[in-house]
Parts: C-alpha cells; structure tokens; sequence
C-alpha cells in the first residue's frame, strides 16, 4: 500500500471506495480550473491533476486486487472445509469453479486427489504447486511424503491406481494397501496426516 497515494487523493486509508471517489472527483475539477492559472500556480495543478489520476488508478487497483485475494482465500478454506469432512465431490466441484488457479489451489487439488486415491495425478499437482510457489514448506513436505510412499510401492511390488476413471474400492488415502507391512503403514500415516492437516494452513 502506498500512503503517498491517499495523501494525493486527501483520504485516510480506511476511507471507502465511495469517499475516495468522491475526494478524486472533487479535487480533480479543482485542478482542472487551476491548470489555466498563470505562472506556477497552473504549472502546479497540472502537476498535480496526473499525479491524482495516478494515485487514484493505483489505490483503486490495490484495492480490488485485496478483494479479490480475500474472496479466494475463503473458497480455498471452503474447499478444506470440505476435504475434512470427507465430501471430496463438493470439494473438486468447488475448485472447478474458480477461474485462476494459483499454486494453494494445485495444492488442494493434490489432496483431492490423493483422497481419491490417485496417487500420480496427486503428485502432478504437488509439483505444479512447488513451481508456482517454490518456497512454500507445506507443499515440498507433502511432495517428500508423497514420493515416499511411491517409491516404497515400487520396492515392494504394489501400484498405486493411476486411472482417474477407477477407484480403487477405498477412497479415502490409499485404502489398504499393504495393510500388513508396518514401515508402510508409517509413511502411508505420514503422508494422510500431512494432508489433512496441511490443507488448512494458508
């Protein structure tokens, strides 16, 4: 946010959007009368009349660019909403709906995925999210994770279900796959607590 643009527009910060308007439009045909002053005086308004617009595009851009980060921010927790109660079908209609995909949204999706035991189609997502956001701890614990479990399946034998038109007859997590074998059981633990306890972390 940048103070020096309300200064500009002579508005606080927790102004509205009407009372910002408002503020531009009136000092806007201020500077306008102005800019015909003779001497410094106009040279001034003028100034100052492309420093308003200015100012006024830019607070105004911020500002719904804030709405709208708000407004996704509370479709993502609607999806994790979701997730945790195990309505995996609401959760993907939800990320179908929303138009820009950023890395948190791949992230969700993963765990869609993983839920619906698709275990490559989850790590596809982990990765695009890891591109889109590279620094984000949450979404490279779930890929080591993830690529720990895959790679256990490959040493003892097991595969996980790749098709995203079968299921695997338990959706939630993988199922039970190799329910006798412990160490896999650990990172099978490992991966369906990150997860579901990752997703609600924004």
């Amino acid at each position: 946010m940048n103070q020096e643009n309300y200064e500009i527009l002579q508005v606080s910060e927790t102004a509205t959007d009407e009372e910002i308007q408002a503020s531009y439009e009136t000092l806007k045909r201020k500077y306008n009368e102005d800019k015909w002053l003779d001497g410094e005086a106009g040279t001034n308004a003028a100034r100052m009349l492309g420093k308003l617009d200015a100012a006024y595009a830019e607070v105004m851009a911020e500002r719904k660019e804030s709405r709208r980060n708000t407004s996704g921010n509370n479709a993502f927790e609607d999806v994790s909403d979701c997730i945790k109660r195990g309505d995996i079908a609401s959760a993907q209609r939800k990320l179908d709906e929303f138009n820009e995909r950023n890395a948190e949204w791949h992230y969700l999706q993963s765990v869609v995925f993983y839920k619906k035991n698709w275990i490559n189609e989850s790590k596809k997502q982990l990765e695009i999210a890891i591109q889109m956001d590279g620094g984000n701890q949450k979404y490279r614990e779930a890929y080591e994770k993830l690529n720990s479990r895959t790679e256990y399946q490959q040493q003892t034998g097991g595969a996980p279900n790749t098709n995203p038109n079968v299921s695997s007859g338990d959706e939630q997590m993988g199922g039970n796959w190799c329910a006798n074998c412990a160490s896999f059981c650990y990172t099978f633990l490992c991966v369906n607590c990150l997860m579901n306890i990752c997703c609600n972390c924004h």
